[in-house]
Parts: C-alpha cells; structure tokens; sequence
C-alpha cells in the first residue's frame, strides 16, 4: 500500500482495513521453539513517555517476569527530526520511576541503519525484493486514480518484473519487498485471535528509500530478530503492520515471534484518550502525587482482568499476569478511579514508604510550596511524626503536602477566609485564656493537650466545637486538617504557643 499507516480502530476495536479477518482462537504456543522469552518496549522518543506506552511497557516487562524471561528496550530514533535527547530522557525516567528495568543498554534504532540496508540488499540478492524506479509524480498519479475509484491506495507493482536497464535516468530507486500476492497472510495474535490478510490487498511495501535510510517496517523487523526477540507486545494500532512484518520475516526464513496487540485506550466517555481525559506523560503523574506501585496496579487493570481482583502487590501481578486474560475492547481511563486506588496505597505505605516517594517528588513539588526541592531534617522528623493522620486523609502526596502546609508555612500563618471568619473577637480572646492553661502543661502530648481543651470548654459553659475550630484556624490557617490533638503534639508546646500568640496579637 502507498499509505503505511496503521489502520483506525473503532470504540469497540473492530478493525477498518480491507481484507481483515480477526478470529478469536483457544489457545497459542506460548513461545516459538520453546526459547527464553524476550521481550521488547519500543518507543519513539519524540515526546513524553504517555500513558499508553507506560502501559504497555509494563505488560511487556510482566510477561518476561512471569516466563522467567528478560525485557530489552529499544528507542525508535529514525525519525531524525522529532526524536529528542529530552524524550529518551523522559522514558528512561518513566520506566525507572514506574519500577520498570530491562536487561542492558538502550539499543537505538538509528545507529543499526546499516544493518537494516544490509538486509534490504540481501533480500534483493535473494529475490525476495526488487528496485522500483517509479517517480514521484507516478505514484501521485496511483493515489489519485486510487481515490476516483473509490478503493485502497496502492502500488500497483509496476516495476515488479521489468528489467533496471530500463530504468529512466535521473531516478533513483527504493527497494521494495517482492511480497505474495496469492494466498493468506496469518497472525496467530494472543489478544485478537487468528487475523488473517488476503494478500492481494498487501502491496509491495518499501523497504529502503531512494536516500538509502530504511523504512520502519523493516527496521523493526530486522531489529526484534537480531535482539532475539520472541514476543512482540504492543498497541493494536500496529495489528496491520503485523501482517507486512511478518511477510519480511518469511521472506528473509527467520523465525516470526509470537504477536499480542492490546487494544488502545479511551477515556471514560469512550472517546480517544486526549489530554482532558488524562493522556499526560508519566512524569506528570509523579508530579501529581501519585504513588508508582499505584500507577502500576491501576495500568494493569486497564484491559487485564484476574477475576474480581482490583488490588494487586508488584509479586501477585507478575505471578497472574497472562496475555490471554487481556480483552479485546478499548479500556476507559477512569482519573476518579485511579485517585481512590492511590489513597488506598497511601494508607496502607510505611511512613518511610511515604517519605522515600515525597523525596523523588520533592524537585518539582517544594519550590512551588516554599520548601526547597528537599526536605530538610527538621521537616523530614515532623512529617514523619505526623503521617499517620496525613496520610489518613490524603490521596495524593499533592494533597498530602498541602495538608501539612502547617508544618512548614513560615509565621504569622495566612488565614483562610473561613478561618479568619472563625477568629472573631470572642475567639481570639479564648484562644488568648487557653494558651495561659496549655503554657502550665506539665508534660506536652496528644493527650494531655485535648485534655486540657475539653476541661476548658467545659469550664467556660462551651461545646467542644466552639473552642477546638477557632484552635484549629489560628494553628493551621485552615478550618481543616489532621487531627487537632495530634497537630498539637507535632508543633511542640513552643511553636503553638507562638502562634496562638500570633493571633491574639
């Protein structure tokens, strides 16, 4: 086909490309002539590592983990113009933030482009592929009788058979595969079944342009042979690419690895996943607050299923994962969903747990917050005196930060409107009568603070409620927070009696 690009998929996966014919099948050899598995995650570095891709890298590293096998990563770097050193940069840090490693160095696409042309020209020798001379102008000319009649674009394999000596001058050829042109082209795809191409409809692709550089089609061939590459994992919009990959690796005699497309996925309302719906890049995500071990329990639930089970530890998943329990329709990107399961991890994290993840975060989140890109000591030990009612409370380690704002906000804190509404006259003056009664506390704690409270709400003829929000105001700045008692005793004696003092004035 003169347009290589990889069919469209429907909200329910169907697939739009002539001569298509998915078939769910039983079951597939897990791996070809029972080798190691390996597997591959292959990004192009031309933006961010987005969460499609996270997702799929993780499936890929799953899968090696559960076969006792190995994930290799490959950046796809032919695309000299939009390939960046700050995208690479981006999916390495991804990965690794995710808890993702794989085996090796990086392997980078564009420096095997010889390799590649290597091929390209053994398949010439073979006869497996010929040099097409056909101009440019012609194949404008295919494309355009292509669309009045209403069918397929396609090369129309005109210089297929004819002899190079006949070639006009001032062109200079591409190599195309000599593909078959009766019969069947068959994936066995562990997620979509037995699809099946008729090969008629699959035109003699270009394997090396007029510039000598290789195609995609054949350096992602050429590159998962020679990495030994077994299991191919990825997005379903590459699912016709399968079928034009596969005939490169039938035409060179090498071994065709074991196929899984996942479907793509959605957002909530089954549209494409856009920005609104949550596509970002995983670096957002950290910067969201997000826990990775969270972030890796909800990718895998999105087109994965172990019956009824929605929370997963890294071990459990590599012990259930299976490429045959992966649907075949788009999942929907839930951001409620994904934010109850990370409050879940948050509770259920050790304070050093919780403290190890604010550190990866702390460059992009402290600044913003006044708190340098580090915690210092002395926040670290009040943080970690406090966690036990913050991470209560938070789902994010965004909302978990903002929730310790007391803890670190310089002096006079700034009211909330709320707060300030609460610290009238009459407050002020029985914060002023209760800071004199916590000042003669022999020993300072959790308890004998809201000992000390109650006794003096119940003295001076007052609910509870009516001295412990005005507290809370003129210690947080807020009409929320931790539990009262418990921010008293993070404070110390010193400091809440500063800031009391602070609002009495």
């Amino acid at each position: 086909m003169l347009d290589e690009r990889p069919p469209k998929v429907d909200s329910e996966g169907a697939f739009h490309a002539r001569g298509v014919r998915p078939q769910r099948h039983a079951e597939i050899d897990a791996s070809p002539m029972n080798k190691p598995v390996i597997t591959r995650f292959a990004p192009s570095p031309t933006g961010f590592l987005h969460i499609g891709g996270a997702r799929t890298a993780l499936f890929n590293w799953l899968y090696a983990r559960r076969m006792g096998g190995t994930m290799l990563l490959r950046i796809e770097d032919t695309d000299r113009e939009r390939s960046t050193e700050a995208a690479i940069e981006a999916i390495v840090d991804g990965l690794k933030w995710l808890g993702l490693d794989w085996e090796g160095e990086p392997i980078f696409q564009f420096a095997r482009a010889a390799r590649h042309a290597e091929v390209a020209h053994e398949l010439l020798a073979r006869g497996r592929a010929y040099r097409c001379y056909a101009s440019a102008q012609e194949l404008e000319e295919m494309r355009e009788l292509a669309r009045k009649e209403g069918r397929a674009l396609r090369y129309d394999g005109r210089w297929r058979d004819r002899d190079p000596a006949t070639a006009p001058e001032g062109i200079r050829p591409v190599i195309r595969l000599k593909a078959q042109t009766e019969g069947e082209t068959v994936v066995e795809d562990q997620v979509q079944g037995r699809v099946t191409w008729q090969n008629k409809e699959l035109d003699d692709l270009v394997l090396l342009r007029s510039d000598g550089t290789p195609t995609y089609m054949l350096a992602v061939v050429v590159d998962d042979h020679d990495m030994g590459v077994t299991h191919v994992i990825r997005g379903d919009d590459h699912l016709t690419n399968a079928a034009r990959q596969t005939q490169i690796y039938q035409a060179m005699g090498w071994d065709v690895p074991v196929m899984a497309h996942i479907p793509l996925i959605h957002g909530p309302d089954g549209a494409k996943l856009s920005k609104r719906h949550g596509a970002l890049g995983v670096d957002a995500y950290r910067s969201l607050g997000y826990l990775p071990a969270a972030l890796r329990n909800y990718l895998v639930r999105l087109g994965w299923a172990h019956g009824d089970q929605e929370i997963f530890s890294t071990e459990e998943m590599v012990a259930a994962f299976d490429l045959g329990a992966i649907g075949r329709s788009p999942s929907r990107f839930d951001f409620a969903k994904l934010e109850n399961l990370n409050g879940i991890y948050m509770r259920a994290a050790s304070v050093d747990e919780i403290l190890a993840a604010l550190d990866a975060v702390m460059p992009e989140l402290g600044p913003v917050r006044g708190i340098g890109e580090a915690l210092s000591p002395a926040l670290r030990a009040k943080l970690a005196t406090a966690m036990p009612g913050l991470k209560e409370r938070a789902k994010t380690l965004v909302e978990l930060l903002d929730s310790a704002a007391y803890l670190y906000t310089p002096r006079p804190l700034p009211l909330e409107d709320k707060a300030a509404a609460l610290l009238d006259d009459a407050a002020r003056r029985r914060i002023g009568l209760l800071a004199g009664r916590l000042s003669a506390l022999p020993l300072w704690s959790a308890q004998s603070t809201e000992d000390a409270v109650r006794e003096f709400a119940e003295a001076e003829g007052l609910k509870l409620g009516q001295v412990a929000q005005p507290l809370r105001a003129a210690l947080t700045g807020k009409t929320t927070s931790p539990g009262l008692f418990d921010v008293l005793a993070v404070l110390g004696r010193e400091e809440t009696l500063g800031r009391l003092a602070d609002v009495v004035g």
